[in-house]
């Protein structure tokens, strides 16, 4: 069974999915992995990461993380197992990876759609839960920049393609 969570920045969506994950975790002979696509760019993104790891270490031990800011369809079939819970956080970050890299040139509207088609197969093609967060933002005024359209625009198109992949979206 696969679920989109998505919500608001600070709307809890990490915590159901560790939520979900502890759950999950309860029954024996199960395993569980998070991948994190988060990047730290500044000294703010790094407390934040450094926060979630330590959280993360208290709150669920058994919860095995690896962090994978590009490459999330190699990850999850990777990953991917009956017994074997895969939790993506977050979609939002990844897509800002390769649209909005810090360090590289962003990836053309190719790139991208056979990037974008590689998760989805990757998810479809899962043997166990799949479990994806993400931010929603385009619910706000339209953004000035061609790129911040873009990038809304197409977290948008993301979001629409993993709920027609997943059972559940909360």
């Amino acid at each position: 069974m696969h679920e989109l969570i998505l919500g608001g920045q600070r709307s809890g969506k990490s915590r159901c999915a560790e939520q979900r994950a502890a759950v999950w975790l309860a029954t024996p002979l199960r395993s569980a992995v998070l991948l994190a696509t988060a990047r730290a760019g500044d000294e703010e993104m790094r407390r934040r990461i450094a926060h979630h790891r330590l959280q993360r270490a208290e709150c669920l031990p058994a919860l095995q993380c690896e962090e994978v800011p590009i490459e999330l369809a190699q990850a999850i079939f990777r990953h991917s197992a009956p017994d074997r819970l895969v939790v993506i956080d977050c979609l939002t970050l990844w897509l800002t990876n390769l649209l909005m890299p810090i360090d590289a040139a962003p990836l053309d509207d190719i790139e991208w759609d056979r990037t974008r088609e590689a998760l989805c197969d990757a998810v479809s093609e899962a043997s166990g839960p799949v479990l994806l967060v993400s931010n929603e933002i385009g619910l706000g005024v339209a953004p000035m920049s061609r790129e911040a359209r873009r990038f809304v625009d197409e977290l948008g198109r993301l979001h629409q393609a993993m709920a027609a992949r997943c059972d559940d979206v909360t």
